[in-house]
């Protein structure tokens, strides 16, 4: 049997030595797909730009499996350089799914198909999208990912078989106004005083005050000139729900209000969501199966509770895109410090060997006990 611990750091360090941001994951790429081919998967590469898709058939009908894995790094301001920093754990989530590929082509399932997803461009929420539209997944059943925690989420140790993600979208305003000489404000109509208002009336939006949600101005672009009447503005807001339906809400509500407030002294206001993910949406059996070998692996009392959080993940968009793909998330305790998005995080590596022994166990358990 293989010893994989050893393995699964090795590729850890080669991994994060390699961090690439989003669509630009090109060593990262060609690393993957080549540990894959040797271990005798099919593999496709260049999949929603620059991801890899490994698969191994097997000659007995039954069902696609599929472990995502994200590829992208950070970029963070050191020393005034832009500089690639795998500062979330995507090196750390690609060694733990590569390992497992190496563990399931040993001993193959005896029916379906697996598939090793590794997708690009996770930190922009644009990947799985177009992962989505190269039509992977098309005859996927069963879709599982996997986050390394910080260590006030999941101390080491320690794994949860759900992080139910909010959804989010963020929002971009154009404000129109008439520009004026400064000392003839009467002639014109202020964009400023425009972004006052949508402030004001942004903030002032109530929704059901029992479930998780929150809208706010997170940026605003105007002016040129001190002494003359503003014109034009642009803003963005960040909208997060735990839930689909209320996010569906909140984003009309925002778009609503921003043009009445912006009409209210005269402006018009053009807005349009730029961007967004779903709120997570899992096949409780297969959270369930999750949960029982977080037990059989850890142990019973180092299954936490499911974890919910604001963050997005654009995990989800596949089964928004495909809603009878059944799918789980699952966390994994690592005593990471400071924190995600931090240049400075780091994690106990021992969490690595957890997270592969609880992918491997889920899948193999999938393959037995799930249609």
């Amino acid at each position: 049997m293989l010893n994989f611990d050893k393995l699964v750091k090795n590729y850890y360090a080669t991994l994060h030595n390699i961090p690439e941001p989003a669509f630009q994951e090109f060593r990262t790429a060609e690393f993957l797909a080549a540990q894959l081919q040797s271990f005798g998967y099919d593999v496709q590469t260049s999949v929603g730009g620059t991801g890899v898709v490994g698969t191994l058939k097997s000659a007995e009908l039954g069902p696609t499996v599929a472990l995502r894995a994200d590829m992208d790094c950070l970029l963070h301001q050191i020393n005034g350089k832009d500089t690639a920093v795998h500062s979330c754990g995507h090196d750390g989530h690609c060694a733990m799914v590569l390992t497992v590929a190496k563990l399931i082509a040993d001993n193959q399932p005896t029916s379906g198909s697996f598939k090793i997803i590794f997708q690009p461009a996770e930190e922009t929420l644009q990947g799985a999208e177009a992962v989505y539209r190269s039509g992977i997944i098309d005859d996927v059943d069963y879709l599982l990912g996997v986050h390394l925690r910080t260590k006030a989420q999941a101390p080491m140790g320690k794994a949860t078989a759900a992080i139910y993600f909010g959804g989010s979208s963020v929002l971009r305003a154009v404000i129109s106004g008439k520009t004026a000489h400064g000392a003839r404000p009467h002639l014109g109509i202020s964009a400023i005083d425009a972004v006052g208002a949508i402030i004001y009336g942004v903030n002032a939006i109530h929704l059901d005050p029992t479930e998780a949600w929150s809208v706010k101005t997170t940026r605003i672009s105007a002016g040129n000139s001190a002494n003359a009447i503003c014109d034009y503005a642009e803003m963005y807001f960040d909208l997060r729900a735990q839930k689909n339906e209320l996010l569906q809400e909140l984003v009309k509500k925002t778009m609503d209000t921003i043009k009445n407030s912006a009409a209210i002294v005269g402006a018009q206001a053009e807005v349009q969501v730029v961007s967004g993910v779903p709120a997570a949406i899992y096949y409780q059996p297969l959270v369930d199966v999750a949960k029982n070998c977080i037990i059989k692996e850890l142990g019973s009392d180092q299954l936490l509770p499911d974890e919910i959080t604001p963050g997005g993940e654009d995990f989800h968009v596949y089964a928004s895109k495909k809603p009878e793909l059944k799918t789980a998330y699952i966390g994994i305790g690592c005593d990471m410090l400071p924190g995600l998005h931090d240049p400075s995080m780091s994690f106990n590596q021992d969490a690595l060997i957890d997270g592969v022994k609880i992918l491997e166990s889920i899948v193999r358990t999938i393959y037995k006990e799930l249609p």
